[in-house]
Order: C-alpha cells, then sequence, then structure tokens
C-alpha cells in the first residue's frame, strides 16, 4: 500500500525557501514570549519584518525574561491592547503594513477595531477565518472554513466564506478547486437548516454568482473524503472522495472538527483571516511554532497573489 507523505502542504510552506521579499507585518500586542517568538521566528526565515505595537516595558521585559532580541526590530508603543489594536490596524490602512498579526490580546479587541467602518480595515465582503490543514491521511491541503470567527453564519455570509476560501485554494495552485459544503446528510432535508443552504450554494454557483470552483452539497464528512463512502452510499458528485474545501456549517461544528483532525488525526492548521483589506494572522495560543510560522507564511503568499 502507498504510504502517504506525512505533513506534505507544512513542509512546502515552512522549508525557509520563500521566493517572495518579506512582507512588512503590524504584530499587534506581542506581550509574551509565544507572541514575540513567533514574530520573530517568520523574520529569521524571511517572511516578515515585524513591527511590534504594544507597552514597551512590557514587550522588553518579556523579551529579556525569553532571551530575545528586539533590537533589529520596530517597537512602536502604546499603553494598552485596545490602542495597540487601534495603532496596528492604523499601520495596515494607511499602508504601512500589508498584513496584521494578532499578539496575546484577545480576538474580539483586535476584531473590533478592524471591523470599524470608517476607521478599520472592512470591505464589502465579509471576513472570515480560513484553516488550510494538513493531514497526513489526506493526499491533498484541506481547507476549512469558518472554525473561528463566524458563529452562525447566514446564506449570505456563507457566500464571502466560500469566496475567501476559494481565494485562498488559488494561492496554494488549486485552480478550480473542488468544493464539499458539509452537513450531517447527502440530501436537502428541510428540518436540517444547513442542507437548505449547501443546496443554495450549489446553485448560486451553477449560476455564476459564485465562481472559481465546483461546488457541491449538502455532503457528510465522510463522503466529502472518501470516494468508497461515496460508492457504498451510491452517492454520484464530482466532490465526493476528493474534496479541497471544507465549508462548515456553523463555529462550532468547524472548531470541533479542526481541533478533531488536529488533536487525533494528527494533522497541522495553519490559518488566516480574509476579507479585510489585509490578511490577519490569527494563531491560537496552543498552536506550534510550526503551525505559526505556517501561517505567516500563507499570509506572505496571499498578499503575493492579490499583487
Amino acid at each position: 500500500m502507498h504510504k502517504l507523505p506525512r505533513h506534505h502542504v507544512f513542509s512546502r510552506l515552512t522549508s525557509g525557501h520563500s521566493p517572495h521579499k518579506p512582507i512588512s507585518v503590524a504584530v499587534c500586542y506581542p506581550c509574551s514570549d509565544v507572541a514575540l517568538q513567533a514574530a520573530i521566528e517568520a523574520a529569521e526565515h524571511g517572511l516578515i519584518e515585524p513591527r511590534l505595537v504594544g507597552p514597551l516595558g512590557m514587550m522588553r521585559a518579556c523579551a529579556a525574561e525569553a532571551r530575545l532580541d528586539l533590537e533589529p526590530y520596530q517597537l512602536i508603543d502604546a499603553h494598552d491592547d485596545v490602542e495597540a489594536a487601534r495603532k496596528s490596524v492604523e499601520l495596515c490602512r494607511f499602508g504601512k503594513s500589508q498584513a496584521l498579526m494578532k499578539g496575546s490580546l484577545h480576538t474580539d479587541v483586535l476584531m473590533h477595531e478592524v471591523m470599524l467602518r470608517e476607521s478599520g480595515l472592512a470591505t464589502s465582503r465579509r471576513v472570515s477565518h480560513v484553516f488550510v490543514m494538513d493531514a497526513p491521511a489526506y493526499p491533498r491541503p484541506l481547507i476549512l472554513s469558518d472554525a473561528a470567527i463566524n458563529i452562525a453564519p447566514t446564506l449570505e455570509e456563507k457566500v464571502d466564506i466560500l469566496r475567501n476560501a476559494i481565494d485562498i485554494a488559488g494561492v496554494l495552485g488549486i485552480a478550480e478547486p473542488k468544493v464539499a459544503v458539509l452537513s450531517a446528510v447527502e440530501t436537502v432535508t428541510p428540518k436540517i437548516a444547513s442542507t437548505i443552504d449547501a443546496a443554495a450554494l450549489c446553485k448560486m454557483a451553477e449560476r455564476g454568482q459564485i465562481t472559481g470552483a465546483i461546488v457541491d452539497g449538502p455532503l457528510a464528512f465522510d463522503t466529502a473524503v472518501s470516494s468508497e463512502a461515496a460508492a457504498i452510499k451510491h452517492l454520484v458528485s464530482p466532490v465526493a472522495g476528493c474534496a479541497d474545501i471544507f465549508i462548515v456549517p456553523d463555529l462550532e461544528s468547524g472548531n470541533m472538527l479542526a481541533k478533531q483532525l488536529e488533536y487525533l488525526g494528527g494533522a497541522k492548521g495553519a490559518g488566516i483571516v480574509l476579507g479585510a483589506r489585509v490578511p490577519i494572522i490569527l494563531t491560537s495560543r496552543a498552536d506550534s511554532a510550526e503551525m505559526r510560522l505556517a501561517s505567516a507564511a500563507l499570509a506572505v503568499m496571499y498578499v503575493y497573489a492579490q499583487k
């Protein structure tokens, strides 16, 4: 039996051989050793030029304790996490930074400043989080959305979630990704709202309202990843068994799926938020250094793809 390569996607993202010049990144409130290390490691890999925004005393004390050298990097003083978020967003809004990286502040604080209509980074598109999962048992990147931002997305919001995911697939070189709109069953069932949304998304793709991908659903997760499961269920689908993108019904199901893949399936996940003026590197405190590095690499690839 052919043995699949382990973490074939991450090896590409974290190889240290990026063809691009580093991008300027506003690192918001890096006041923990983990947050500072993430920014500095991405800089040392030639991915980013960090601007560290936060209370100078806290950042320097944290760096001293972790034995990190801040001398090569620009430090921008901010009184607290709210001011750090405002200043970081300003750097991106006025073109001084090409991406935003979350430090050790709460996600809600950062995203509040991002989403302000007059002074933030909001666009006409809904923001959403996209995971690029590297699962050893799956022979292609597994793009999962949304597991971190939109709690119970409407159909209209799912359209933007899907479009953001298609954009990431393009960055990864997938010209026409296959999209599985997930639910618990493969039939349209009025009592299960996610199946209605899945059917509507498919029809929108069929009518050209959503472009750049082959969309099918509702699909259960087993039929989305396994052609054998699809055959047993007598399911005929151009996406079954070979999906690239997985659109989940809501944040809870997406978050649980991502963590199950990671903790039980040995997968690794890189994630960014799209839909704002710049990509946002939004990592978790539990993420490994490699996962944070891969998320930064993903943001760099996205910035250059937009050019």
